[in-house]
């Protein structure tokens, strides 16, 4: 099973309405947690970027890791994209190990085939910020 596959029907955006991911060239998977302070630090880096490219066909999906649905509500306030459904804990752990998450923050980026193309994505946009460059077209 794909990442596109465990994503697919349970993705919202802010409104609560599912996201179909078929339609974006490239897709962040966003693995953080409001109790977590590098992820704090990096969340509003990752959504200047995001803001700024949003014209383009970039989705980021964050992955919680906080403790409960309360933390997570209210971390997930302070971001721009998509969440995967809190609730769905499996797809959260299943995802997880297919990538290998060690630790949070993490930044996945996927093509709209659900390819990795960066697992590095954190330090990416990091680098893509100090570089100018905003821009989610090339990895």
């Amino acid at each position: 099973m794909s990442a596109l596959d465990l994503l697919k029907g349970n993705v919202q955006n802010k409104n609560g309405d599912i996201v179909d991911l078929s339609s974006y060239d490239h897709i962040g998977i966003y693995f953080s947690a409001h109790w977590c302070p590098p992820c704090r630090g990096f969340t509003p880096e990752l959504a200047k970027f995001y803001n700024t490219c949003a014209d383009e066909k970039f989705m980021i999906v964050f992955i919680s890791s906080d403790r409960d649905e309360a933390s997570f509500k209210e971390y997930y306030n302070e971001m721009p994209w998509s969440a995967l459904k809190f609730e769905d804990r499996d797809a959260k752990a299943k995802l997880s190990e297919m990538f290998g998450v060690q630790g949070i923050p993490t930044f996945i980026i996927l093509n709209g085939n659900g390819d990795v193309v960066e697992k590095g994505g954190r330090g990416v946009v990091m680098n893509k910020i100090g570089n100018g460059d905003f821009s989610a077209k090339s990895w």
